[in-house]
């Protein structure tokens, strides 16, 4: 037996990007605003949500509930990947580390489950519009929110109790910027078979699962569009869907590609993988606004709104 107590006191010291040390801080400009457009564009869809009474149904709220899932998983991540692109290699405490992974992984799978719920909205919104109300009821929608996020939780919280039972007695040296579940594991000097199988497979088919209903769901909306008589409802109910396929395909696409790379991509060079990751966390965040923003008419509509009463006021400021 181990005595964790004594092994897992230590602090881990994050890197990088290993071999492009002399470019990270060029690296850390387009990190940088990216991850503040995604800040400043979740803030906005927020703000718009809560404030207008016409965004106040389920689509907007589970909307809401993906934007702040967002601002958690780049949060999480992208401020210490920049202190390490601009102060070099930095330290960071295992309860830290613990923290940091369970943040970015939680958040994806709650981000997938979101997706999947907000997949069900739109077949519902589509499939039973004369139900959708008696269907959707703000209880309804609690409950899907509560159940999603504790299952989230169940499927990643006993990574970190994995983890955390594992004894780190040699480096401790993540040629990483930031702290990921099957990084931190490799590192110890004992048997990380139930961490590799437990982090790659539950996980994966879950997401998986999400994957299969919301195929499911949009093939029962694309049957359902069809059968409308008219060309511009068929075109109203394609356009209110359009958004959230984008937001779908950017998910999902580099997810399996991070996961599939991270198990089998032994021939993926080290740098490509890690650039490719610390992308992942900031990219869907600053998208997912800007592409709900353009592609729905109604938050399209508020945010105009929106900074025309901005350059309003400061017009009325300007003026002597």
């Amino acid at each position: 037996m181990y005595n964790l107590s004594s092994y897992n006191t230590g602090d881990f010291t994050l890197l990088g990007i290993p071999g492009l040390e002399q470019y990270h801080v060029w690296i850390s400009i387009p990190f940088c605003f990216i991850y503040l457009v995604a800040i400043v564009g979740n803030s906005i869809l927020l703000y718009l949500i809560a404030v207008e009474r016409s965004l106040h149904a389920p689509m907007f709220f589970f909307l809401s509930m993906l934007a702040i899932t967002d601002v958690i998983l780049s949060t999480t991540c992208v401020p210490k990947s920049l202190t390490v692109f601009w102060l070099g290699p930095q330290k960071i405490s295992f309860p830290g580390c613990l923290t940091q992974l369970f943040f970015l992984h939680y958040s994806f799978v709650l981000d997938s489950a979101i997706l999947l719920a907000m997949a069900f909205d739109r077949y519902v919104a589509i499939c039973f519009p004369l139900r959708y109300t008696a269907i959707l009821t703000s209880r309804t929608t609690v409950k899907i929110v509560v159940g999603i996020s504790f299952r989230s939780f169940c499927i990643f919280a006993p990574c970190v109790f994995l983890v955390n039972r594992l004894p780190f007695c040699g480096t401790r040296i993540i040629p990483h910027t930031y702290c990921e579940h099957i990084g931190v594991a490799r590192l110890a000097c004992a048997d990380i078979s139930i961490n590799i199988w437990y982090g790659f497979c539950v996980p994966i088919m879950t997401v998986i699962s999400d994957v299969i209903l919301i195929a499911v769901s949009y093939t029962l909306i694309l049957c359902a569009v069809f059968r409308l008589p008219s060309q511009d409802a068929r075109q109203k109910a394609l356009g209110t869907c359009g958004s959230h396929v984008c937001v779908i395909l950017m998910f999902y696409i580099p997810a399996f590609f991070s996961i599939l790379a991270h198990r089998f991509g032994h021939n993926v060079p080290r740098t490509f993988h890690i650039l490719f990751a610390n992308l992942y966390v900031v990219m869907p965040p600053a998208l997912n606004p800007i592409v709900y923003g353009v592609k729905t008419k109604s938050i399209w509509d508020k945010v105009v709104l929106f900074w025309l009463k901005r350059l309003h006021m400061l017009e009325c400021c300007l003026e002597p």
